[in-house]
């Protein structure tokens, strides 16, 4: 999935960059009950423009680069945006990594914390469609004292098909033997988490196996399982690390197995499973991809990234599988390397939807400022939600996408609070459809640490620790401390082991961090807070 975000509005900047992490770092308590109003409208929409529903007041003026106006010499504001638009995202990368820097006694890089990557680990209990397509499931909840708000927008695919009934696959693998993957947990776990897919995947499947260091290697051309499983451990078991790091050159030779091995009706897709630390050959991940346009725009090859390692490229394998039309997970152990190779990766290879966008127009009338809580490298501009040459992201069975905002309404606010709109191509015939949702103040009042929206306390809870990790703080966020608390209790009433690790990496941090203190709150403009 590439993200080509055009011109973004960005307004305000400038005026208020600074004043808005003093702002969030002193708001109010956010809690509520969970309410959901989910919309069912679906359109085959091929019309450009902007959604139907409260967008920027339109202006006379000329806009400088700041978005402000001059009008008779004098410079004006420009009008508040009350629009959010981002491509879906499904990566859970920023997570596992975070998980393991955790585990091994150290705190992330800030940079490396992505909170829709956090939120998007857990699941969400949504209602999901009964074919192709989106639910679209808003909620919220409300401060008790306070006019911030924790408003989720959460979109859910159909469930994923059991193993005898998804399309075969074609699956490419392009594996790091590079020296770095010498070091514990790195090429082992890859040697073993293939191992584990060889025994999932059906004998209709068929897979190729490509090797790199400085130089790539084929040492397996796509080959239909069915009695060869013996001969594909044997391929995998010989692999031993050598040499530099040359990830152009891996990718380019697996574009190449997956073309030559390209299987009709199948889903076709290279999966790269390395550290990332490229230091050979070309490094920027736009140019590695576009050497291999071609292949994944004529042959619909999307690319899966698996990263391994406790020093790991996180920026690089990001862009490469956004770049290609993928996703990207991180594997620290083998129970993890189980759960991706067994339970998921198998189940998602199909395709529902390509270049899914979400746009959520919020309502002037009630609603004075909001953040969306990560994303910050999938926002797309308000005016491309509707054109299709834009890229999105690439979203299979089984699926959900949660987005977080933090909402401040305006004093007294009764009624309408936003619109969700989703917006998707077909996989196989290009035709778009849209489907929407609404939610209203009285879906966002009860108390959220008290309520039944368990599953919403969840996301929060995620989305606050990841802020955390990057040194800011959401209106409303406890520390630390009683966050792992919180995280324990919700493990405990949720029976979900995952939540139970969230509370452990809480605990972790918080006596990394040795706590952390509050801090004071400002003042921001209206509309959208960058």
């Amino acid at each position: 999935m590439e993200r080509r975000t055009g011109k973004y509005t960005k307004k305000y900047v400038r005026t208020w960059q600074g004043a808005l992490g003093v702002l969030l770092a002193g708001g109010v308590l956010l809690t509520g009950c969970s309410g959901t109003s989910t919309g069912n409208k679906s359109t085959a929409d091929r019309r450009g423009g902007a959604l139907p529903a409260p967008g920027p007041a339109a202006s006379g003026g000329v806009a400088d680069r700041d978005g402000a106006e001059e009008r008779d010499g004098l410079r004006e504001s420009a009008p508040p945006d009350y629009l959010s638009t981002f491509a879906l995202d499904v990566d859970t990368a920023s997570y596992g990594y975070a998980r393991r820097t955790l585990a091994d006694g150290g705190l992330p890089e800030p940079s490396t914390v992505r909170p829709e990557e956090f939120v998007n680990s857990f699941r969400q209990g949504y209602r999901r469609p009964d074919g192709n397509g989106f639910t679209v499931n808003v909620d919220g909840a409300r401060a008790g004292d306070g006019d911030w708000s924790l408003v989720r927008v959460g979109l859910a695919t159909r469930a994923a098909p059991v193993r005898d009934e998804r399309p075969p696959a074609a699956l490419t693998f392009v594996v790091d033997v590079s020296g770095s993957m010498a070091e514990a947990g790195r090429l082992d776990l890859v040697k073993k988490s293939l191992d584990l897919l060889t025994d999932e995947l059906r004998d209709d499947d068929s897979v190729s196996l490509v090797t790199f260091s400085d130089e790539a290697e084929t040492l397996l051309p796509m080959t239909r399982l069915r009695d060869h499983r013996g001969r594909i451990r044997d391929r995998v078991d010989a692999m031993e690390p050598t040499d530099s790091t040359n990830v152009e050159a891996g990718v380019r030779r697996g574009y190449e197995e997956a073309v030559d091995g390209h299987v009709e009706g199948a889903n076709n897709r290279v999966v790269l499973l390395s550290d990332a630390l490229a230091n050979t050959g070309e490094t920027d991940a736009d140019a590695i991809l576009e050497r291999i346009g071609s292949a994944r725009r004529d042959h619909g090859i999307t690319l899966f990234g698996v990263g391994v390692g406790s020093d790991y490229g996180d920026a690089l394998m990001e862009r490469l599988t956004d770049k290609g039309d993928g996703h990207t997970t991180y594997i620290a152990d083998e129970e993890q390397a189980r759960k991706v190779f067994v339970d998921q990766l198998p189940a998602h290879l199909e395709l529902t939807a390509r270049d899914a966008k979400a746009q959520v127009a919020f309502d002037r009338k009630t609603v004075e400022q909001f953040r969306l809580i990560g994303y910050e490298d999938r926002k797309v501009a308000d005016e491309d939600f509707r054109d299709d040459r834009v890229d999105g992201g690439e979203v299979g069975p089984g699926h959900t996408v949660t987005a977080l905002y933090a909402v401040r309404l305006r004093p007294d606010a009764s009624g309408h609070v936003a619109t969700a709109t989703v917006r998707w191509l077909d996989p196989r015939t290009r035709a778009p459809h849209e489907r929407r949702g609404t939610v209203g103040t009285g879906a966002i009042d009860g108390p959220l640490w008290d309520g039944d929206g368990k599953r919403l306390q969840v996301a929060a809870v995620a989305a606050y620790f990841a802020e955390a990790l990057r040194g800011e703080r959401l209106p409303g966020a406890p520390g630390l401390g009683e966050l792992a608390s919180r995280a324990r209790r919700l493990a405990s009433a949720t029976e979900d082991d995952s939540v139970r690790k969230l509370a452990t990496m809480i605990g972790q941090a918080d006596r990394l961090k040795g706590g952390s203190g509050d801090g004071g709150s400002g003042e921001a403009p209206e509309g959208e807070l960058n």
